[in-house]
């Protein structure tokens, strides 16, 4: 398995490196400073007290823990860009009705470092399809 060097910098010394748990895992876990909570329906960014230099030509895609999504909390945005370098901070939401308690140096995410293609927009005429513009479930169940 190819291995891509991502340069880290602690903001706060009491910062956690992200780790991948196992040998083959793509996600790397993601790591929150500080307690805090999560209340009800709340949205809230939870810091992580690190940054990252992401090679050119890469992306790190922010993704939800299962443990954390089974129970109801979930990542809301989730792009690092190569050219970013401040402070990772997680998008997090309970969509729960109970507030949802998070530990300094609990897993609160997982990242993944993708590759990049940036598309080139060319205005035309767009190509025939059976699903043509059917949009939300227009395929069925």
């Amino acid at each position: 398995m190819e291995k891509r060097e991502v340069k880290i910098k602690k903001l706060n010394p009491e910062a956690k490196i992200p780790i991948h748990a196992t040998e083959h895992a793509a996600g790397f876990d993601i790591y929150a400073l500080e307690n805090t909570s999560l209340e009800s329906g709340e949205t809230k960014i939870v810091k992580t007290g690190i940054a990252f230099e992401i090679p050119k030509g890469f992306y790190v895609r922010i993704e939800d823990r299962s443990g954390m999504a089974i129970k109801g909390i979930h990542k809301v945005a989730g792009i690092i860009d190569s050219d970013y370098r401040g402070e990772i901070g997680i998008v997090l939401h309970n969509s729960t009705k109970q507030p949802y308690q998070i530990e300094k140096h609990d897993r609160i995410a997982q990242g993944i470092l993708t590759p990049v293609s940036q598309a080139s927009f060319i205005e035309a005429e767009l190509s025939e399809t059976t699903r043509g513009s059917g949009g939300f479930n227009s395929t069925g169940k």
